[in-house]
């Protein structure tokens, strides 16, 4: 029994409220410790619990249980590391980053990188920078850290609450019960991505959002696509800033072509999309094409696209077609950087449909322009011309694509050489690679005579290759970056001197670019074959008599044409392989 005058359940909360001021009381110390040392940890926690009042309820000892697998390796996150084959700038968790680098750093930007917050037992990496040492080093220690939360997982008795949920795979017996479930649906085939969208979800906002669906006066924009077999659904939304191109088939009845919706041009042309979701602003679908496919695939374009060619059930011999049946769509939105769509055009390819071709095959695509926006620039198409940079970038692991810099200008480049020649003053000034330019520059850097050599060695390299000296070189001007197939690797060369024990400093490099002439004589298109980066190195002597040290370093470009020479082709003479009858010269043989 409590005090005299308070009620029950004051009572109550007060015998609950003592193990919990006792234990937030004794979470810093342990914290405290833990940061500092990670082995005092359990004789702080033994140190709490003995201050513990007589008739609390012990903790179960939870030893034997299991507990909970860390999913992220701290060790090896970096969440500041924002540039590949760069180093970030206080980024002490950078693998990137040198002695060199840390001599110029102020401060950790991220000192220390946790675990999953949940856990009461957390992995935290721990990163400082020791300025003292020379040259500056990085201190890294990895350390348990006690979450001081009181609400926190100890152990774990229910894994899947842990993760997300594995989906269900629709096959042909659970299907009828996850189209009951789902709303709806949208399909990008060119991407390869399914995302489920509920169609009745209200979007209130004054402008299309990425994904939302296209509306119309009367629904949304349809774009038929395939669903689980090949076969057409005309219920598949069209949604905003996401690219389509989908064929599917559609079985048709010939005698009831007429009165198929989805084989008219009036069926994709009539709509008017809404400029902005719910709004009374609505855009017309302009058609800028229509093309005209007859039974031998012989194409005629059509000079007046205002013309409204509906679909006819005809007679051809022994059996019977039917013309201006709509077999390719292809929408172009046109909208402003505010989510508005300002302007939609339409090109159809209309043809004509025997009982031999049933069923057809139907072609839809939508893609999306912004306005005013500028094309991403070339340095040719395809092959390269004169004057314009390299196309250059980097694969940061294998199976990934090319990753490439906005700045065409920026990808592969070269020292710039200034009055001045001081090395120091113009870095990160750096001078593009120009195609069919053979370049040459350098300057003059001085260092400390006391700097070690390997130190010296680094800095001279980083000097001559850059931030982030690309691994491919495009072979054409409009290449993708996705067809890494294609690109030419970087051959990256080391050139020594021939004096052994002595300090090797690279003082030029060299790059060599093969291309050839690609294509017809009368066009050729220039094409890159190999490129060749050599790295050449000098005996760097070891002279305590002076406090500086001057080295001269330069780069140089050279553009090698390896075309063979063109062959002209002639016509082989003819011969005459005439056989003579037997008894031809008789009876004089």
């Amino acid at each position: 029994m409590g005090p005299r005058g308070l009620p029950p359940l004051f009572l109550v909360l007060l015998g609950c409220s003592s193990p919990v001021s006792a234990q937030a009381g004794a979470t810093p110390a342990v914290t405290t410790e833990v940061l500092s040392s990670t082995g005092t940890a359990p004789a702080t926690l033994e140190a709490s619990r003995s201050l513990e009042p007589l008739g609390t309820p012990s903790t179960p000892d939870t030893s034997s249980r299991p507990r909970p697998t860390p999913v992220t390796d701290v060790a090896v996150l970096c969440v500041c590391d924002l540039s590949p084959a760069q180093c970030d700038v206080n980024c002490c968790c950078d693998p990137d980053c040198g002695s060199m680098d840390f001599s110029v750093f102020s401060a950790c930007s991220v000192p220390v990188v946790t675990d999953d917050s949940q856990f009461c037992s957390q992995k935290a990496a721990v990163y400082s920078l020791n300025f003292t040492a020379n040259p500056p080093q990085r201190v890294f220690k990895l350390i348990d850290q006690i979450n001081p939360s009181i609400f926190c997982i100890h152990v774990t008795n229910y894994k899947p609450a842990l993760s997300f949920l594995n989906p269900e795979v629709p096959d042909e017996n659970n299907f009828d019960k996850l189209m009951k479930i789902s709303d709806g649906f949208a399909l990008n085939a060119e991407s390869d991505i399914f995302s489920t969208i509920k169609l009745d979800a209200p979007n209130t906002s004054a402008k299309y959002e990425y994904g939302v669906h296209l509306q119309t006066s009367d629904s949304f924009l349809r774009l038929p696509s395939p669903l689980v077999s090949s076969l057409c659904t005309d219920n598949n939304p069209a949604a905003f800033l996401v690219n389509q191109a989908v064929t599917c088939t559609r079985r048709i009845n010939l005698e009831q072509c007429e009165e198929i919706e989805a084989l008219s041009m009036a069926y994709y042309s009539s709509p008017k999309i809404l400029r902005v979701p719910h709004s009374k602003t609505k855009v017309p679908i302009t058609v800028q094409s229509i093309v005209i496919q007859s039974l031998n695939k012989t194409l005629t374009q059509l000079e007046d696209t205002d013309v409204r060619l509906p679909r006819v059930l005809a007679d051809s011999g022994n059996s019977k077609v039917c013309t201006n049946v709509v077999l390719e769509v292809k929408y172009s939105l046109t909208h402003t950087d505010g989510g508005e769509v300002t302007e939609v055009g339409l090109a159809l390819l209309l043809g004509t449909v025997s009982s031999a071709v049933v069923p057809i095959q139907q072609k839809f695509e939508i893609h999306f322009i912004q306005q005013n926006s500028k094309p991403v620039p070339l340095s040719g198409n395809p092959g390269y011309v004169v004057g314009l940079p390299l196309a250059a970038g980097f694969r940061p692991q294998k199976g990934s694509a090319i990753i490439q810099t906005r700045n065409r200008y920026g990808q592969l480049t070269i020292l710039r050489s200034t009055t001045e020649q001081d090395c120091l003053a113009i870095e990160g000034i750096r001078t593009p690679v120009l195609f069919g330019h053979n370049m040459q520059s350098g300057c003059k850097l001085s260092l400390p005579a006391a700097l070690p050599c390997q130190l010296v060695a680094q800095r001279v390299q980083s000097l001559l290759r850059g931030q982030g000296f690309p691994d491919y070189v495009a072979p054409f001007g409009n290449s993708l970056s996705q067809d890494v197939v294609d690109w030419v690797p970087v051959h990256l060369l080391t050139q020594s001197s021939s004096l052994k024990d002595s300090c090797q400093v690279p003082v030029a490099l060299v790059i060599e670019v093969k291309w050839t002439k690609y294509g017809s004589f009368v066009n050729p298109q220039a094409k890159i074959v190999n490129v060749t980066a050599n790295l050449i190195s000098s005996s760097f002597p070891e002279i305590n008599t002076v406090n500086q040290r001057t080295i001269l370093i330069s780069t140089a470009v050279t553009f090698v044409d390896v075309s063979a020479p063109a062959e002209a082709g002639f016509r082989a003479q003819p011969t005459i392989n005439a056989k003579l009858p037997f008894n031809f010269f008789f009876p004089f043989v």
